[in-house]
C-alpha cells in the first residue's frame, strides 16, 4: 500500500496516544462493510452478507509522532436497527457517510443521516461523504458534482471509493482520521489555555480508535457483534 505523507506504520501498541471512535453510516448495501475490511484488512468479499447489529475493527498508524488507533464502528443501514443510534454515536469523532454511485436513492438519503449525525453526535464530529463503487462507471447514476456540492453545502470532506479494487479507500480514511486529530489538538490547546486564564474547559476526549497501513503489521479486533434488539 502507498504510504501516505506524514502518516507510517507503527508496530509497538503499548504507547498508543490517542484512540478515535469512527462510525460507518449509510443506506443498506452500499458497501460499508466492504469498505472497511479492505481499509482494516485489504480484503474484499464477494459473498459478503448485510451487516445485523454492530460491528466494529481497528487500525493503528503514526500521524506527527502520536501513535493514533482507529476504532471504526460498522452497523446496518436498515430502518429497524435505528434502536442502537445513541450508543452508536456515543464518543465519535469522526463518520464515514457512504452512498453508491449507482443507486441515485442512496444519495437522496445522504441528507438525512447528515441530520441523524448532528443529532446525536458531538458537534465536532467530523464527516467523510464517501460514494463508493467508482468501478461501475457506466452504471453511474450520482454525478461527481452533485455530491461535491452536497459536501461543501453541509461542510462535509468528499472522495469517492471502490471497495472493489481499493481506490481511494486509504487515503479517504487517512484523511478523516488527520483531520479528527486536528480538532482533537485545537480542543487539547484551548483547553490547556483555559486552565491557563482561570476558566472551565471540557476537553473532548470522546471514543478512540486506531489505524495502521501495513497489512502484516495490521491490528484487527475481532468482529464484535452486538445483536439487534427491537427496544
Amino acid at each position: 500500500m502507498e504510504e501516505e505523507e506524514g502518516l507510517e506504520t507503527v508496530s509497538d501498541p503499548e504507547r498508543i496516544d490517542y484512540v478515535f471512535k469512527i462510525v460507518v453510516i449509510g443506506d443498506s448495501a452500499v458497501g460499508k462493510t466492504q469498505i472497511l475490511a479492505r481499509f482494516t484488512k485489504d480484503e474484499f468479499s464477494f459473498d459478503s452478507k448485510s451487516t445485523i447489529g454492530v460491528e466494529f475493527q481497528t487500525r493503528t498508524l503514526s500521524i506527527k509522532n502520536k501513535l493514533i488507533k482507529a476504532q471504526i464502528w460498522d452497523t446496518a443501514g436498515q430502518e429497524r436497527y435505528r434502536a442502537v443510534t445513541s450508543a452508536y454515536y456515543r464518543g465519535a469523532l469522526g463518520a464515514m457517510l457512504v452512498y453508491d454511485i449507482t443507486k441515485r436513492q442512496t444519495f437522496d438519503h445522504v441528507a438525512r443521516w447528515v441530520d441523524e449525525l448532528r443529532a446525536h453526535a458531538d458537534n465536532s464530529i467530523v464527516i467523510m461523504l464517501i460514494g463508493n463503487k467508482s468501478d461501475l462507471t457506466d452504471l453511474r447514476a450520482v454525478p461527481t458534482e452533485n455530491a461535491i456540492e452536497f459536501a461543501e453545502d453541509q461542510g462535509l470532506f468528499f472522495s469517492e471509493t471502490s471497495a472493489l479494487n481499493g481506490e481511494n479507500v486509504e487515503k479517504a480514511f487517512f484523511r478523516l482520521i488527520e483531520e479528527i486529530h486536528g480538532v482533537v489538538s485545537k480542543k487539547a490547546m484551548d483547553s490547556h489555555e483555559g486552565k491557563t486564564n482561570g476558566n472551565d474547559v471540557v476537553i473532548l476526549k470522546g471514543t478512540n480508535i486506531a489505524v495502521a497501513p501495513n497489512g502484516s503489521e495490521l491490528e484487527t479486533s475481532e468482529m464484535k457483534k452486538i445483536s439487534s434488539c427491537s427496544c
